[in-house]
């Protein structure tokens, strides 16, 4: 645990700065007394939220923890094969198993090697050295819950931090997109998991306003990819009284 005027110390900034972070929520903290303490890990995740950088990989590098469970929308499919290389480069850049669930989409296996690669994954080495694993799925919208718990369960990785990522290319229903969301939301939990499901616009685009809302607080942040920007954010529970 640190103090106030530890962090401020770190941050070349003054402690009054650090007191109104802490107060406004910005910067995770605990009230002791009149003092406040900032633990270590809580200062970093700040820290790497904070950070800039230019390129995809680096911002969902700042955005991303360990465990996760995040929704990305993509305004195309160009985008949204940039938003899983990205997702993997962080993974792969941790040392995790990558593991690819490709039913949510038409392209073949080899065609989606063949678009990591382009957009920088280096995905027939990993593939080789039993770092990435291309799952099939018979049915994308039933039962991804069990065919990554059972993948958990089996032990793969060898102690990494497993990098799932799923997709939603076809149009899919709110309620069952949601309960499975929920489902994976379970099994995420404490484990050394993260999770990325990537839907493209045209699939949800039916899905009223209040709708999508509910399916970004499903999640533990939301990812919006469009020509025009990217939009990172963090679902916050809501405090008590």
């Amino acid at each position: 645990m640190l103090g106030a005027e530890d962090v401020a110390g770190l941050l070349g900034v003054k402690e009054s700065t650090i007191w109104r972070w802490c107060r406004e929520g910005r910067l995770p903290a605990m009230k002791v007394g009149k003092h406040w303490r900032i633990r270590r890990k809580a200062l970093e995740d700040f820290l790497r939220e904070k950070e800039r950088s230019t390129t995809l990989v680096g911002h969902l590098g700042s955005f991303l923890r360990v465990p996760d469970n995040v929704l990305a929308i993509a305004q195309n499919l160009d985008l949204l094969h940039r938003v899983d290389a990205a997702f993997f480069r962080v993974g792969e850049a941790q040392d995790g198993l990558l593991v690819k669930f490709y039913g949510g989409e038409d392209s073949p296996p080899e065609e989606l090697i063949a678009q990591f690669e382009r957009n920088g994954l280096a995905a027939g080495r990993l593939q080789r050295e039993g770092r990435l694993l291309m799952r099939p799925e018979e049915d994308p919208v039933d039962g991804r819950e069990d065919r990554l718990g059972r993948l958990i369960e089996e032990g793969v990785g060898e102690g990494r931090t497993v990098w799932a990522s799923f997709d939603w290319v076809l149009r899919v229903d709110l309620e069952t997109a949601l309960e499975q969301q929920e489902r994976l939301t379970e099994i995420v939990g404490e484990r050394q998991l993260v999770v990325k499901t990537a839907a493209l616009e045209e699939a949800i685009d039916q899905w009223s306003s209040s709708s999508l809302r509910r399916a970004q607080s499903s999640h533990s942040g939301t990812i919006l990819a469009y020509e025009s920007g990217l939009s990172l954010s963090r679902a916050t529970p809501m405090p008590s009284s």
